[in-house]
């Protein structure tokens, strides 16, 4: 029998933010958080990985003298192009699951 899944938890964007700097400054494992906030320890890795892409995709457009405003495009920019990536690593990661499940009922 299939165990019934836990209902999804939502964290807000500052939540993810406090997640990534107490594991990041190591005061707390990845492990443990997960735990603490009752989710997978995938979220974290996620979590983790979203906030290393984001921050360097806005250090790379970041450039010294440029207006306030350009930044805010620029800035709006990366985090698209951040969006793209993960997007995509989605697509593929569907895309094994699909073939994975098509190879267990003999492909047709």
């Amino acid at each position: 029998m299939a165990m019934p899944r836990k209902p999804k938890r939502f964290l807000t964007a500052e939540q993810k933010y406090d997640v990534f700097v107490r594991v990041l400054t190591g005061q707390i494992t990845q492990g443990a958080v997960a735990a603490e906030l009752g989710v997978d320890r995938t979220v974290i890795t996620r979590i983790r990985a979203v906030a290393r892409d984001g921050a360097i995709a806005a250090l790379q457009v970041s450039k010294p003298g440029k207006a306030p405003s350009s930044r805010v495009d620029q800035t709006e920019i990366a985090g698209l192009q951040v969006e793209v990536a993960r997007l995509e690593r989605t697509v593929v990661e569907q895309a094994v699951e699909l073939a994975v499940l098509r190879g267990k009922s003999g492909w047709g």
